[in-house]
């Protein structure tokens, strides 16, 4: 078995893969000179100061001083050293401690009194990007083959269309922003089960239910918001917003909510096809029970991971709002409301979903009963 997996084509793509992987991260290792922005690597450092600070609600912490001699890789003062500042605690909720061997970005370099001054600005972390990329494509090749190919491709393509749909957004100031993204989501869509599945009856069935289920949960929960008069969201805890918060929100939850649906119609279809496989006399009813028994099973645990996705967001929000002395219900209302809302708008595109992709399936794969 394992001489049948390892061929000569996946050897050689196995090597192929390796040298790629090497290449990069030797460039990444010593590609200083193609940034502006001036980095040094961190030769030695020394703790020159500890001090014990604590807030009014008994919360202690350290703070500590630390004192780092870097040398320069780029710019007009490579291979200088110089000595910076940096302050870190033992929390790092804004910070960070550096170490011998880190490579650090650096700003306000300047030469005062014929001593160079600078200070830290966080790590370089194009190696382990581009390593963790590196791997993500030699497992979906080597274990995947052909079809983790297209769905990497699907993934590179759809972020370029994310940030083509974010650079829009950013020239319109934000005032057609459902419309954008909305469009945005039938793409995503129609691209990556084109890419994963090819244009067939599957493609077609999964795209359908994938869309519909989508914007029908969408459009419940903008009715059920004009029914409570949107009473207890609290749009005003969303962070970093420069555009008005409402659309914002409702193209976030349609974004958030399209991946899970996709994943539950590809995942019923998938079975459909092979029932349809391994009986071509199956009838229409039949696929459409089995589609709907495989949608419960796989509903719960979606719905679920779901949630704790959009919940694990807000989970350090949260331990800062009750360290600082806020109850569970201003914590929840004002850091984990728009979570469980968009968690809740997501059920019910993997609630309706189970139906309509069962159904489609059951039409275009399934035999018409002979009365």
């Amino acid at each position: 078995m394992i001489k049948q997996y390892w061929t000569k084509q996946r050897i050689w793509l196995l090597i192929f893969l390796v040298v790629v992987g090497i290449g990069a991260l030797l460039f990444t290792s010593h590609n200083e000179q193609f940034y502006q922005q001036p980095i040094a690597k961190v030769i030695s450092e020394k703790t020159v100061n500890r001090q014990r600070v604590k807030d009014q609600f008994d919360n202690v912490d350290h703070q500590y001083n630390q004192q780092l001699q870097v040398k320069l890789m780029n710019g007009k003062y490579r291979g200088q050293e110089l000595t910076v500042q940096n302050t870190y605690s033992d929390s790092q909720p804004m910070d960070q401690r550096y170490r011998a061997g880190n490579e650090v970005f650096l700003t306000q370099l300047r030469k005062r009194g014929g001593k160079l001054t600078a200070n830290v600005n966080g790590y370089k972390r194009d190696t382990v990007i581009v390593f963790l990329l590196w791997l993500v494509v030699l497992m979906l090749l080597l274990l995947m083959g052909r079809s983790g190919l297209f769905a990497f491709l699907s993934v590179v393509i759809n972020a370029l269309l994310f940030i083509i749909a974010i650079e829009i957004d950013l020239k319109q100031n934000g005032q057609h922003i459902m419309l954008l993204f909305s469009v945005l989501a039938i793409i995503f869509t129609f691209i990556s089960l084109l890419l994963v599945l090819g244009f067939s009856k599957r493609m077609l069935a999964t795209f359908a239910a994938t869309v519909i289920g989508t914007f029908v949960a969408l459009g419940v929960s903008m009715l059920v918001f004009m029914w409570t008069h949107e009473r207890g969201i609290y749009y005003e805890s969303m962070e970093y917003v420069t555009q008005v918060p409402r659309p914002l929100f409702l193209a976030e939850t349609l974004l958030g909510s399209l991946g899970a649906v996709m994943d539950e119609s590809s995942d019923i279809i998938a079975t459909l096809f092979e029932l349809k496989q391994l009986n071509p006399a199956v009838t229409r009813k039949q696929l459409f029970i089995s589609g709907r028994n495989v949608g419960k099973s796989i509903m719960g645990p979606l719905i679920n991971v779901l949630f704790l996705i959009f919940m694990v967001d807000t989970f350090t929000g949260s331990l800062l709002y009750i360290k600082n002395g806020n109850s569970w219900g201003y914590t929840y209302a004002m850091n984990m409301s728009l979570g469980t809302i968009q968690s809740l708008i997501s059920g019910i595109g993997i609630v309706l979903s189970v139906p309509l992709v069962s159904l489609f399936g059951a039409l275009l794969l399934g035999k018409k009963v002979q009365r």
